[in-house]
């Protein structure tokens, strides 16, 4: 029998990526309050989104999907790269 390992990125490690890759700072309860909010509203720009999804693709060893940098919320992106972990694809 194989151990298959799972993986999950949470609003606190996007946050904790936006502030290491992109300089923006969040509050966390904020964040989480407002995760279907554009990612604009906390000052993220796609070059930024660019950055997080690179660091996650050398994080995990995976090509996260091609649609990730396009996602507008937290809460849109954390769906697509967790279930991309999930899948393994």
């Amino acid at each position: 029998m194989t151990d298959q390992v799972s993986y999950e990125v949470t609003l606190e490690d996007l946050a904790a990526l936006m502030k290491r890759t992109a300089g923006v700072s969040v509050d966390p309860d904020q964040f989480a309050r407002q995760a279907d909010a554009g990612f604009d509203t906390f000052g993220l720009d796609s070059l930024g989104l660019l950055g997080i999804v690179a660091e996650l693709e050398k994080r995990y060893g995976l090509s996260m999907p091609p649609d990730a940098e396009r996602c507008k919320s937290p809460a849109e992106f954390l769906a697509l790269i967790n279930s991309a972990l999930t899948t393994g694809v």
